[in-house]
């Protein structure tokens, strides 16, 4: 990535814009806010944050987790959209920043970043000739791309005669019922013939996303992945035997941040000195409350002697009304966290070093969370801080989050910002 560039957003001008930012900064670069010493009870609520040792120790764990296991990480950018992460991701032995549609690789070009894969398919020709001018003049741009049918490939070579370079894509492998990808091991053979024969593009591999198989890590769950990565596997020998791959480097890529274990144990064998096992986990940055600190390959009884990743990310949200018993209502809700694979969690009440004893949210609202139990044990004016579930889901509703110490200190200090781009 261009480090200058990543490092110019501390140079950003605060304002009104971005909504996690007090009144008391704006008119401030970012560096010049956090040279002033901000902690967690200068900031406004809603809020979200991001824990610095958190965020620290998920990133060093994945890292070395890939090492061992002998895969490469290419994380998916889309969960953060934050290129200063995705600098530090790379700078940890990351190959590239997986990416999912046209608008995340402008932002990804506007900062420089060379090692993209887009786990998509790209369609559309001005999108195509957009990269194709990008890769003609960056010669050290490396781009890939998804591919599903024989249709798309004659899409994406009309849309791309005349470039003065191929563009690579890998034939991607779905399953029945499930998202994108070819159906069966004979129609991504087809695909990868037409992309054989079509000048304008190259095989560099193949690829899918279990985490459409299943949703949780249950015996059968479990299984069906296996059997899915299997046939991933099995796919990338056939055309590997029909000498169908054209690049230096072949990829096999899978693994989001549920079943990234199933994958390497299927995969990894396949690795050799051209072919390449490569994960996209995303969400391993962030972590969570929720959905996966529930499913993560690393907090599995099967993984007692792994080392689990921390959740980074909190909700902080203000008891604005008691209007009944049983009942507090918090000025946080859809419009500031997460909702679609759990509700935010109860951890703690500020300044009490306790939870709030029994409570748990019971619904949002746009802008409100209902705190319901009646020993809750809140009153009017305390700020609870949440647990979060689906990292996705959060960054998307932040243009700027700022990173603590430590939540769990008694007055977390402000220590960074990031800045997102969605």
């Amino acid at each position: 990535m261009d480090r200058a560039r990543v490092a110019a957003l501390a140079d950003e001008r605060l304002d009104w814009r971005f909504k996690a930012v007090p009144a008391a900064g704006w008119g401030l670069t970012a560096a010049e806010y956090l040279a002033t010493g901000p902690t967690l009870d200068g900031l406004a609520t809603p809020l979200v944050t991001l824990d610095a040792g958190a965020l620290d120790h998920n990133l060093s764990t994945m890292a070395q987790w890939c090492a061992k296991a002998g895969v490469g990480l290419a994380p998916h950018g889309k969960t953060t959209m934050a290129p200063a992460l995705w600098q530090r991701q790379l700078d940890a032995g990351a190959l590239a920043i997986t990416l999912a549609n046209l608008p995340q690789l402008h932002v990804a070009r506007a900062f420089g970043l060379r090692r993209i894969h887009l786990a998509n398919t790209l369609l559309g020709p001005a999108g195509l000739r957009w990269i194709a001018a990008e890769l003609a003049t960056d010669p050290a741009l490396r781009f890939t791309s998804w591919v599903d049918s024989v249709r798309s490939v004659e899409l994406m070579a009309e849309a791309l005669r005349g470039a003065p370079a191929p563009v690579d894509v890998c034939v991607e492998l779905g399953a029945p019922g499930a998202r994108t990808g070819c159906r069966t091991l004979a129609e991504a053979h087809a695909v990868a013939q037409a992309v054989h024969t079509a000048p304008e593009l190259r095989l560099a591999g193949v690829s899918g996303y279990e985490g459409a198989i299943a949703h949780d890590a249950t015996a059968d769950s479990l299984a069906a992945v296996t059997r899915y990565v299997t046939e991933l596997g099995r796919l990338h020998q056939l055309l590997a035997s029909d000498d169908l791959f054209e690049t230096e480097e072949v990829w096999i890529t899978a693994g989001g941040s549920a079943y990234f274990d199933t994958v390497t144990e299927q995969l990894a064998p396949l690795a050799d000195d051209r072919t390449r096992v490569v994960l996209r986990s995303g969400a391993y940055l962030a972590h969570d409350d929720g959905f996966y600190r529930g499913i993560s390959p690393l907090a599995r009884p099967s993984a007692a002697a792994a080392t689990p990743f921390r959740s980074a990310l909190h909700g902080w949200a203000r008891v604005v009304s008691r209007p009944e018993p049983g009942l507090a209502l918090l000025d946080g809700g859809k419009r500031d966290f997460s909702y679609d694979e759990g509700f935010p969690e109860p951890q703690l009440v500020r300044g009490r070093g306790r939870g709030p004893s029994g409570g748990r949210i019971t619904a949002l609202n746009d802008q409100h969370a209902f705190l319901r139990d009646a020993d809750a044990g809140v009153s009017i004016g305390d700020t609870v801080r949440l647990g979060l579930s689906h990292p996705c889901t959060v960054f998307d509703k932040w243009t700027l989050i700022p990173v603590l110490d430590s939540a769990d200190a008694e007055l977390p200090r402000v220590v960074d910002l990031v800045r997102t781009y969605f």
